[in-house]
């Protein structure tokens, strides 16, 4: 029987499973210089595989943030000049009682 990931077995072949890597740990196993060296370029191969799709997550998550500080920030802006308004109504207002009691009492 082959051990398992060491390539093409006949169960393997009967059964229409496909052979796969195995996981393992390069500081418990001893592993030779060029293996070592393999796996870097295998690493080094598959992230750049997957920087393009990485850095458009990137930039689409950037600008939702972005996006979203912006909203926050506006709608500060907005809220705070609603106030200013408020205090308006509420100097004429003041400015209408006060006339409404000096003719009451006048």
């Amino acid at each position: 029987m082959a051990t398992p990931g060491a390539g093409d077995s006949v169960d393997d072949a009967k059964s229409g499973k496909a052979p796969f890597a195995q996981r393992i740990d390069p500081t418990r196993e001893k592993l030779t210089p060029a293996q070592l060296q393999f796996m870097r370029q295998v690493q080094l191969a598959q992230w750049q595989k997957t920087l393009p799709q990485r850095r458009t997550r990137n930039i689409v998550t950037g600008l939702g943030i972005g996006a979203l500080v912006l909203a926050i920030y506006g709608y500060t802006f907005y809220s705070v000049s609603q106030e200013r308004f408020l205090d308006e109504l509420e100097d004429e207002a003041k400015a209408a009682r006060a006339r409404a009691l000096a003719r009451a009492s006048g």
